[in-house]
């Protein structure tokens, strides 16, 4: 799903370095490879729902004045989860923006688009100066739709993924300046290495293990630890500026049930390339994915064999890309079952092929490189118009193989304007919460259900341990919003209020002015208050905790450290010009 190689081919053999003809050809790539949305409505992916679901949620809790949620009030059938808190927040932030502009139905295409244009500069930022400009900008277009990005876009929707792969360029570059001595570019590297981790915690852990890779190569390549050195105060740095989600995420996951990310078929030795299982639709999707895996190892092999004659002129960049490819694609293998059985974390990428990632880096630019070295120019159009036409072949094979649902987007808006909800994902249930044992609970749900929603409150029934409508209990709720939730309630009798909640830590519960300790329902961990005869105000806040308050200030004191770095090099930069004139 690419422009006609034609019309890229011809302009290109005229590009010059302007960035603003790469983007415009980038544009042009990204625009054609989300075409078919308009002919076929969404392409249904894996986690389409998720992310769309999470869009939304973030943009009814800013109409509510809460402009950074870290609850999804909608989630588990309005009973809610901590979902803010644990996934990172670029993906929803923009998603959230995109939706508030645009109809729903179309947020998911103008996001993808733009991700694929983020993806092609950056790559185009990483072969500028290294490449002539015309491969310089064949590669922006290459990585842009490289194969993988297609995957995601049309398999799997995991639009998070998307927008981090489209930063991996630029970590690259900016290890690459760490790496010859360039000191200046630590800021740059530090900054990159944050909004990769701000984007995707999966791509966060590719990027730690791939730059920490590169770095120690290096420094055991050159025998000076200069570069792990400077590598390493970057990351730190890097993990400074995320610290407002790395913190509360760290420190809040014996909260919540996160192991529940690796159960069924998503633990890493399930999906290692061309795996075998009794489950045929999962087999079917692991052998297609591995396909796109085995052509782009292929390709980018024998691009770094025909590049390899001009491997001098690209200097340490062609041991990294060397290298990148090379642990990519044997990560994606069984024999590499033991780095993910032992190395911290690796085992919550949960697909293996998710390196494809970091290996379309290396292809992308291995393919570009290897078509700078012909001649003469026909032979540059000839062999850039096959890659064009490949990459479009696979991209129609792709787009074709996977399921077309217009309904996505508007089912998840009545799921949410009917005040049903929608559901929620395992690993980010409060412990001791099994969603699909809580009233109202529509697992199956494909489309949105005509019964009522169900009551914010409702009573205890000890007789029959179930929730039953509180009756008997006049309720008068004042606010219901996201992160703060105020009523009245008066009762003649003692009695167990069951609030349409779910219990977790963060959550602070007042009685008539006093902190008191709510209880949990079994199975569901649901909300219960038990409270005596009489008036009460009460109030629930999901309070600060002191873990957001820490990342909130780790932050703050980093970028404040950042950028006062990079105001002494540029200092120091203008001093040495104006010694030199």
């Amino acid at each position: 799903m690419v422009p006609p190689e034609s019309a890229l081919l011809s302009m290109a053999t005229r590009a010059k370095s302007s960035p603003a003809f790469t983007l415009s050809l980038v544009a042009l790539a990204a625009a054609a490879a989300v075409t078919p949305f308009f002919f076929f409505g969404n392409a249904s992916g894996h986690d389409i729902q998720f992310h769309l679901a999470s869009w939304m949620d973030v943009a009814g809790q800013w109409r509510e004045g809460i402009l950074y949620p870290r609850w999804a009030e909608w989630a588990d059938w309005g009973f809610g989860e901590p979902r803010f808190i644990f996934y990172p927040p670029v993906s929803w932030l923009v998603g959230a923006a995109l939706g508030s502009l645009l109809p729903w139905s179309a947020a998911p295409g103008a996001y993808i688009w733009l991700a694929l244009v983020v993806a092609g500069m950056a790559m185009w930022k990483l072969g500028k100066g290294l490449l002539p400009a015309p491969q310089a900008t064949a590669a922006a277009v290459f990585f842009a739709v490289n194969p993988y990005n297609l995957a995601i876009v049309y398999f799997r929707s995991d639009f998070a993924e998307l927008l981090a792969v489209a930063f991996l360029p630029l970590l690259l570059w900016a290890a690459w300046k760490v790496i010859r001595g360039e000191w200046r570019c630590v800021p740059h590297l530090a900054v990159v290495f944050a909004i990769i981790w701000l984007c995707n915690a999966p791509e966060g852990v590719i990027s730690t293990y791939a730059l920490a890779l590169l770095l120690l190569a290096d420094c055991i390549r050159q025998r000076r630890p200069q570069p792990l050195l400077l590598g390493a105060t970057a990351m730190v740095a890097g993990f400074g500026l995320a610290a407002f989600y790395v913190v509360p995420a760290a420190w809040e996951r014996p909260w919540v049930q996160i192991s529940q990310a690796l159960t069924a078929n998503l633990r890493p030795e399930q999906n290692f390339l061309f795996t075998h299982s009794n489950d045929a639709e999962f087999q079917l999707f692991n052998w297609k994915v591995s396909a796109i895996a085995l052509g782009m190892m292929v390709l980018t092999g024998v691009a770094a064999l025909v590049a390899g004659r001009r491997r001098r002129e690209f200097g340490e960049m062609w041991w990294m890309l060397l290298a990148l490819g090379v642990a990519s694609a044997l990560v994606m293998i069984r024999p590499s079952a033991v780095l993910w059985r032992y190395l911290p974390e690796l085992a919550f990428l949960q697909f293996p092929w998710r390196w494809l990632g970091p290996l379309a880096v290396a292809f992308a630019f291995f393919a570009a490189a290897a078509i700078s070295t012909l001649q003469p120019r026909g032979k540059v159009r000839l062999a850039t118009g096959a890659l064009l036409a490949a990459i479009g072949m696979a991209g129609v094979l792709i787009a074709t193989s996977t399921w077309w649902n217009s309904d996505d987007a508007s089912f998840l808006v009545g799921e949410i304007r009917s005040g049903h909800g929608y559901e929620g994902v395992d690993e980010y249930e409060p412990l001791g919460s099994d969603r699909y044992e809580l009233p109202g609970a529509t697992p199956d749900a494909v489309e949105v259900p005509t019964v009522p929603p169900t009551l914010p409150i409702g009573i205890l029934d000890f007789s029959a341990r179930k929730i039953a409508t509180a009756s008997g209990v006049k309720l008068d709720i004042k606010q219901w919003s996201g992160e703060r939730k105020v009523f009245s309630a008066e009762t003649a009798e003692p009695v167990t209020l069951a609030v349409r909640l779910l219990n977790y830590p963060a959550w602070e519960v007042r009685v008539d002015g006093a902190d008191v300790q709510p209880e949990s329902a079994e199975m569901t961990a649901q909300m219960l208050l038990p409270l005596e005869p009489g008036n009460h105000r009460v109030e629930f806040f999901f309070r600060r905790t002191w873990d957001r308050t820490a990342g909130d200030a780790i932050s703050l004191v980093s970028a404040a450290g950042l950028l006062g770095a990079a105001a002494i090099s540029r200092r120091r930069k203008s001093s040495t010009a104006a010694r030199g004139a």
